[in-house]
Formats: structure tokens, sequence, C-alpha cells
């Protein structure tokens, strides 16, 4: 400690200096010696002046002084020499002496005044420097020193800014605030790398500006160019990047004050120090934050360790059991077996699945139970399994304690001198498989017969047709051999007609009028056809069901179809035999829909069956006796579509065929049909042949005919005009619908192809006319539909069709009949 103290008579001036020198800091200790010095002189001088007023002053005074004491005791006094001059001196160097010291004096309160402003920094900076030197909290950390910057800088808010890199480039994060309300920045964008914030952003250096507004580096980027509305305002900008010992920029501290000119030199090297000291506090703080993440990190491992040691016996018991538990629940079949190709260990799975007790394989060789033709197979990935490789789904058939076969796809790894194996079923899945495969064949089938068929239909049509009118002109020519030839023409021509509806049959493509029918007046009608086309060594017995339900079907067809099958059953019995035919009420349940993989419907149908007591069938011939063109019979005995006809005829009509038959025993098919919720009062009456009636001949009525073939086209003109009608013709819809315009009143009939080229089927050019003509008449003709008057295999309500080919009877029949009839158009 040291001072100095100053007084005169004269005046009340005074000053008093003290200062603990520990407590200053390096650059303030010069300074206070400085201004203690100054002090110090200005008492030596104030001494050296009170010597030469004491000579000039103080003497005569005190002579002055003495006399007057004297007289006042009443003692005899000299007089004191004085003089004006003298007088004057005194005086003059009185006021001298108080001026001087009234300066000294305003000096001296200035330097007291810096004196506390260098202790209040000194206290301030010793302040900030202990704390943020025992401080581990970040958050305080650079609050503590936000707040000191500002008290130290007279700023009138302070903030520190975090470093970060977000996706467009580098920003600064705002951490904490001083001497303004966080709410005043958070409604603003984060300090972007601009040409103010740049150098602190990237720790170039220091920014202070007296005057930001009017800094050349202000207001230069987008979208605000400078501070946005209702920024606090600020003029005077000080700007300090904070780096840690690594070089690494952690963030800046930034002040500002609404007046220019605030900051100066002293506040920025202020700042520069409070910086270093933050960023020795921040990286303590980091790491004293990142030790002690490891600490707690290292602490949960450990109790993880402990609990993992005190409770591992316990896992391994719960582990063993629940493996245990799976061993003996799965339904799959699980084995341990050695590389010796034995059997160690095999789960109860083995006796439900196969009717193995797993005591009875041990022992036994890995593939006793496989299928024969499987084992060459399962032993080379048996050899894989020695050498380390892993199997994953290997197909193989097992045995069952029954003799039957069972797939099983089998995931097994080796491990030590074994291998685990595992077994899952893919019995069920493997004849989905097939079944979907020979659905896909059958379906591809179908495509392919029904486009033959559509084009050998328009073939027979001009055979057929034409055929016919040859035969009628020389009916009456007396010529028996020609006669002949042309009928022997015409039943080639009918029989390929046969095949042709039998192909769009299988094919599902045959456009059905179904009716409600009584399957057993049906069958019933049928017992002399049967019997003329069996033949004599052939019984026939007819079982009908009593109160038989009704359903609905194309009666035509399922004559067909039964017929189809009598006359395969005939074929089994070259030798003669018995041929029950049976009717019955049936009710197919969940456990049969799902033995079908789901092609029957759950549901009441109506079963008509027909048995034999012919040869029967292997396994391998009852799996393709529905295809397409497969026969067993010699060449030119069969054409193999008859089976197919009826396939696709139940398949298309909603219901279900099923076949039985062993080798020796016969053959039984079972056709089931949909019960009909409904009963109608009409019952479908077979009628006779259609070729023996006589059509009505026309009257003149205007016939629009619409089709793209020019030979069928051709025929059906000439059909028509033989039987008086007149025709105006059409090769596609657009023709067709300009030929109507031009005729509207004159046409009474649209007589059309479904399937034409262009733009339009017959559909749509049904369609528009009769938006023209709601009244119009419309007959349709098709040797093979998909969905456009027929749809689920059933043709639409109210469309009249006539199939190809057809003759120019018929046709000349069925037009009459429609132009007879009450109505017209195509119903809904």
């Amino acid at each position: 400690m040291f001072g100095a103290y100053a007084r005169t008579n004269l005046s009340d001036w005074r000053v008093a200096v003290g200062v603990q020198r520990g407590d200053l800091a390096t650059p303030l200790q010069r300074s206070l010696w400085w201004f203690t010095g100054l002090g110090v002189g200005l008492l030596a001088v104030s001494a050296v002046l009170a010597s030469l007023f004491g000579q000039r002053i103080t003497a005569p005074i005190e002579a002055l002084t003495g006399k007057a004491a004297a007289l006042g005791r009443g003692e005899a006094v000299l007089p004191v020499a004085t003089t004006v001059s003298e007088v004057k001196q005194v005086g003059e160097a009185l006021t001298a002496a108080s001026i001087n010291l009234r300066g000294r004096e305003t000096d001296l309160r200035e330097s007291e005044q810096r004196l506390r402003e260098e202790s209040h920094t000194l206290e301030t900076l010793n302040r900030m420097g202990a704390t943020v030197a025992s401080e581990l909290d970040l958050e305080r950390v650079v609050q503590m020193v936000t707040d000191a910057g500002v008290e130290l800088t007279g700023a009138k808010f302070g903030a520190f800014f975090y470093n970060t890199v977000n996706e467009t480039g580098e920003s600064l994060m705002l951490y904490t605030l001083s001497g303004v309300d966080r709410s005043e920045f958070e409604r603003y964008p984060h300090p972007r790398a601009t040409a103010v914030f740049a150098p602190t952003f990237k720790g170039q250096g220091v920014v202070r500006s007296d005057d930001i507004l009017a800094d050349p580096r202000y207001g230069k980027n987008e979208p605000y160019r400078g501070m946005p509305e209702g920024h606090l305002p600020v003029r005077s900008y000080l700007a300090v990047p904070v780096a840690s010992r690594s070089g690494e920029v952690i963030g800046g501290l930034f002040f500002g004050h609404p007046e220019p000119g605030c900051f100066n030199e002293r506040h920025e090297q202020l700042i520069v120090g409070i910086a270093g000291q933050a960023a020795i506090a921040i990286d303590n703080a980091r790491l004293y934050r990142d030790a002690q993440r490891e600490l707690e990190q290292r602490r949960q491992a450990e109790e993880s360790l402990r609990d993992l040691n005190t409770t591992l016996e316990q896992r391994i018991t719960e582990a063993v059991a629940e493996r245990n538990m799976v061993w003996r629940t799965s339904q799959d079949l699980f084995v341990i077996c050695g590389f010796d190709g034995f059997y160690r260990s095999l789960n109860p799975a083995w006796a439900h699945a196969l009717g193995y007790a797993p005591d009875e394989l041990i022992g036994t060789r890995f593939d006793a139970l496989v299928h024969p033709d499987d084992v060459p197979a399962t032993r080379r990935e048996f050899e894989r399994l020695v050498v380390g490789s892993i199997i994953r789904d290997f197909d193989l058939r097992l045995r069952s304690k029954e003799g039957a076969y069972r797939w099983y796809s089998w995931t097994c790894v080796p491990q030590g001198d074994v291998f685990y194996a595992a077994g899952r079923d893919m019995t069920e899945r493997k004849q989905l498989e097939a079944q979907l495969r020979q659905s896909q064949k059958m379906e591809v089938v179908g495509q392919l017969t029904g486009g033959i068929a559509h084009d050998f239909n328009n073939l027979l049509t001009v055979v057929t047709g034409n055929l016919d009118m040859l035969h009628r002109k020389v009916g009456t020519s007396g010529d028996h051999r020609l006669i002949r030839n042309v009928e022997n023409a015409l039943e080639g021509a009918r029989r390929a007609a046969q095949l042709t509806h039998r192909l769009l049959a299988f094919s599902r493509q045959s456009p059905l009028q179904p009716e409600t029918v009584d399957i057993n007046k049906l069958v019933g009608g049928m017992s002399d056809l049967l019997q003329r086309t069996l033949g004599e060594n052939i019984s026939i017995e007819t079982v009908m069901a009593g109160g038989l339900w009704r359903t609905e079907a194309d009666p035509n067809q399922l004559e067909n179809a039964i017929l189809n099958l009598a006359v395969n059953a005939r074929d089994a019995m070259p030798e003669g035999g018995k041929l029950t035919i049976e009717t019955a009420n049936a009710h197919l349940d969940e456990a049969y829909a799902a033995s079908t993989n789901g092609e029957v419907k759950v549901g009441q149908y109506v079963m008509v069956s027909v048995s034999d007591t012919g040869a029967g069938m292997t396994p391998d011939v009852r799996a393709k006796v529905f295809e397409p063109f497969f026969t067993t019979k010699p060449v030119g005995k069969g054409t193999g579509l008859g089976l197919a006809q009826v396939y696709g005829f139940t398949k298309q009509s909603g219901g279900h065929v099923a076949i039985y038959s062993e080798v020796g025993h016969g053959t039984t098919v079972k056709l089931y049909f949909p019960r009909l919720a409904r009963v109608q009062d009409r019952v479908q009456v077979l009628q006779g042949d259609p070729q023996a009636a006589v059509p009505a001949l026309g009257a003149g009525e205007m016939i629009l005919v619409v089709e793209d073939e020019a030979m069928v086209r051709d025929f059906s003109v000439s059909a028509l005009e033989d039987a008086s009608y007149r025709v105006l013709t059409a090769g596609d819809g657009p023709t067709a619908l300009r030929l109507l315009e031009q005729h509207q009143s004159d046409i009474a009939l649209l007589f059309t192809d479904v399937v034409l080229a262009g733009p339009m089927n017959g559909r749509r050019i049904a369609d528009e006319a009769l938006k023209v003509r709601p009244d119009l008449k419309v007959l349709f003709t098709t040797g093979y539909t998909r969905n456009a008057i027929v749809h689920h295999g059933r043709l639409d309500e109210g469309v009249e069709l006539i199939t190809k080919p057809f003759t120019a009877l018929a046709l000349a029949k069925r037009v009459r009949d429609l132009l007879d009839g009450p109505q017209g158009g195509l119903g809904s």
C-alpha cells in the first residue's frame, strides 16, 4: 500500500490515493505509478511555493502579529516597516497560488476518476477471470463473458454466437444475450457468412466500426441488404472471434450501440482479452462435459456388466427353456445330424408330420427317408455342408411312415462336427404351384383354340352356307350322285362346326344362353338319344333324386356335356357294361372347398354324375383328362376335346367338375351346378332340330349387314336376298353408321358381327345405332367373343345372337322371328 496527502491553509484541496498493488493488472499498474508520481511531484511543487510564500508573506505577517500581541498586553511597540508595494506583492502572490492550486485540484480529480475506472475494470476482469476459470457449465460461462463485455465496453447489448454449419453453408447460432431480451433476436434468422460477419465467423480478425451503417461492407447481401425491419438499432459495432486452443473458431462476441463512435481501441483490447479467457473456459467446459459423458457411459457399462453377471445364469436358463419350447412345439422339422451322416436328435414334429417317433430315427442315415429321385441332389448338398457351406431353401421329398411322400424345404447350418437343419412342409405349396401351372397352361391353350375357332367359324360359315344354298338348288335336279356329294360335304362341315364348338366351350368363350333347368326332366328326355348312341351292350340306369333343386344353365350345352360323358363311358367299356346317371342335391362345405385349393365356393349345388364299369384310369391319365386334345383312344377314334368341352362349360356356368377313377373299377364324373335361389315358372323344353322348320320369307324389309369378312358378308347377303329381304352392306362401323343415317327410316334390322376389324366392334355399332333409332332390331353373330355381348360366360340380357357357322335357312328364320318380335333394342 502506498499513498500521498497534501493540504494548505488557503484551500480545501485535498486528495488521497490508495490501491492494493496485487489487484492491478500489468497495463494498469504502469498507469497507476504514473499518476502517483504526478501527485507526488505536485506536492513537492506546492512545498516549494509554500517556502517562497513564507519568505515573502509570512515574515511581515508574523511581525505584525507579534506587535499586535504586544499592544494587547499594553506594551510599547515600534512601528512595523511595511510598504504598499509589499502588501500588493503579497496579494498578487496569494492570487497566483490560488489559481495554481485550483488547476492542480482539477487534474487530481480527473486522475482520481480514471483510477476509479481502472480499478473497476480490474475488478471486473479479476471477477470474471476467477469465475470462468472455475466454472464448467458452458451456458453460464458464455453468459458471464457476454455480461462482462457489455459492462466493460458500455455497449447497449451484446451477444455470443456459436459457430455451426448447415446445408447451405456456415451460419452462427445465437447462444446467449446481454442487455436485451432474447425475444428481440428470435424472430430474425441467424447471421450468415456475409461481408460483415465473415471475418468473425471464419476467425480472420476483429471487426470494429464507428458507424456500421456507413461501413462499405454493410448491406451487400439478400434478402434484407442490411438489418431487417424492426431490428435493434446498431451504429457502433464491435465483433471479436472466439477461437479454441486448436485454432477452431468456436463462435464470436458481438456488441452494439445505437450511437456512433462508442467503441475505441481500448475496448477492442479488453474484448480480445475476454475472448481469450472465454475460449479457455469453453474448452475446459467441453472437456469436462466429454469427461462426464465418458464417465457416465463407463458407469452404465459397469452397471450393465454387473447386471449381466448377476442375471447370466437366469438368462441362460430362460434361453434354454425357450429353445426347448420351440423345439417341442414347432410344426417344422428340426434335426441335428452329424457329419458321419446319422441323425443325433429330432424334435417331436416328426411324429405329427411323418408318423415317426424321434427315438425311432436316431442313428438313421440322413438320406434314408428321401425320395429316390431326390437322393443324388441331397448327397451333393450334404457334401457342401461338410466343407462349411450353409444350405438354404433346398426342397426334397420325405417318406412318411404310411409310405406317402411330402415336400420339405430345408435350411442347414454346419457347426463343429454336426449340422443343424430345419424343414418346412411345402406339400400344399407344391400342389398349388402345379395347379397354377396347369391353369396357366389351360388358359394359354384356351386362348389359342378360341382364336383358331374364330377364324375357322368364319370359313365354315362360308362353306356351310354356300353348300346349303347349293343343296337346295340341286335338290330338284334329279342328279342323285351330285346331291349325295353335297350332303357329304354338308356333313363334314357340320362335324367341323361341332369341333369348333367344343374348342370354344373348352376355352369358355362360347356364349351361353342360361335357362332355369330341371335336370331330372332333361336327363329323362335324353333316354332314347342315349340308348341309340351307346348301343345295346350298354345298360343304362338313371337314379333321379326327389325334390331336386333347379339350376340355371344352358340346356343345350348341358345335354351335350352329359352326352360326351356317356360316349366316353361307352368307349371305356368295349365289351359292354353299365352306365349310371344320377342326380342329387349337394352341399359343398368348407373342408371340401379347402381340398380344392379355392376352386370351389362353399354352397348348395345340383349334382349330376355319370358312372361306368369300364377299365378306369391311372393317376397320371386322370390328371390330364381335361386337357384339350389329350386322348387315350387310337388315332382317328377321338379328338380329345369331349372332356375339355365338359370342363369348360361347367366352369363357365359357375360349377365344379370332380372325377373319381381306379384301374379296373370304372370312372365317375360329377358335375356340380349352383342351386338357383329363385325358381322361374317357365322350365326349358328342348326344341327339335331348327333346320327342319321352313322359315317364313321376308316382305321386302331392309337389313343392314355389317361384316368385315368379305366371303361371310357375301353369303349373308345372298341368304337374306333369297329370303326376299333388301340388304345394305358395310365392312366396318363408321360405314355402317353413315348408311344408317342415310336410310334411317328404311332399315328394319341391324345384323352385325361382334368381332370386327377397326375402331368399333359390333356392340359399339349397335349402341350408336340405337341412339339414332331406339326401336331398331339388332341381331348379332359371332364365332368367338370375349366381353362385348357375353359377360362371365353368359349372354347379356336382351341380346339376340346366332352363332357361326349358320345356314341360310337358320339365318332367314332367325331374322323373321326377330322382326315379328314385340320389342327392339338390346334390353338392359
